[in-house]
């Protein structure tokens, strides 16, 4: 199973300021080592939620990198509410994970 993505979203008066950071190899299929090409393994689906409701479905190729970083603001939060972030790669593999938003400092 895949690792849990790190995720902080941070109230900001109404706006939730959503920082994800997704533990992944995202390989291109062009990487050559000694025992060959290392096969393409990368993020295909990105789909964020606000309590529920989709504000974000991106679709992705390897043109992205390892580990990958996304930054979102999601107007109308408040403290408490949640986040879900979910991605799909071309590997069939899934992970999901959420947080609350917290109040800002």
């Amino acid at each position: 199973m895949a690792e849990p993505m790190k995720i902080r979203a941070t109230l900001q008066g109404d706006v939730a300021d959503v920082r994800i950071l997704m533990l992944h190899p995202m390989e291109t299929g062009t990487r050559k080592t000694s025992k060959g090409v290392v096969p393409l393994h990368f993020i295909t689906n990105v789909v964020v939620t606000h309590n529920g409701k989709t504000v974000l479905d991106a679709e992705w190729s390897q043109a992205i990198s390892r580990n990958p970083f996304l930054g979102l603001r999601i107007k109308g939060a408040k403290a408490g509410d949640k986040i879900g972030v979910t991605w799909t790669d071309n590997k069939g593999e899934k992970r999901s994970d959420e947080v609350a938003v917290t109040a800002g400092s």
